[in-house]
């Protein structure tokens, strides 16, 4: 068994919480989507510094093959981005549960299942019914500290 996917995932997790963090600390900044912007610049100078060390960059064969897929997840980006945005500087970081079960959820029933057709086993159904039931619960949760 290979320890890859191990490390991968955790090089995003930890990626993913400083993000987050940063996403926090915006909550103090005139605007935020400024912020997010400014931050996503970095993550590109990263991303394009890296590119060479993946493989063969092309960038004319790459936007004219997958310009579509491009500007999805360019789009995607952007809403995440906004998305944590809005929630965390009015939220704070608490409400991450609750996003990272929705991303569960939307990426399992949404873009696996739905779109691209993934095999599903038993296993998968109970995790969905489990994120599902972590949102209602998380949702009761965040309602009872607003009576405190």
């Amino acid at each position: 068994m290979t320890f890859l996917p191990i490390v991968y995932a955790t090089i995003a997790a930890v990626g993913n919480a400083l993000f987050a963090l940063g996403q926090r600390k915006a909550a103090g900044v005139e605007n935020g989507l400024l912020f997010v912007g400014m931050s996503a610049l970095v993550a590109m100078s990263g991303a394009l510094g890296c590119a060479p060390l993946i493989g063969g960059v092309d960038v004319g064969l790459t936007v004219r093959v997958h310009w579509k897929a491009i500007l999805g997840s360019g789009v995607g980006l952007f809403l995440t981005y906004l998305g944590f945005n809005l929630l965390y500087t009015r939220y704070g970081a608490s409400q991450y549960a609750l996003y990272a079960v929705l991303s569960i959820l939307t990426m399992t029933i949404g873009v696996g299942i739905l779109w691209l057709k993934e095999p599903v086993t038993v296993y998968h159904k109970v995790a969905i019914a489990l994120a599902l039931a972590a949102v209602v619960l998380f949702s009761i949760g965040q309602s009872k500290l607003r009576g405190m």
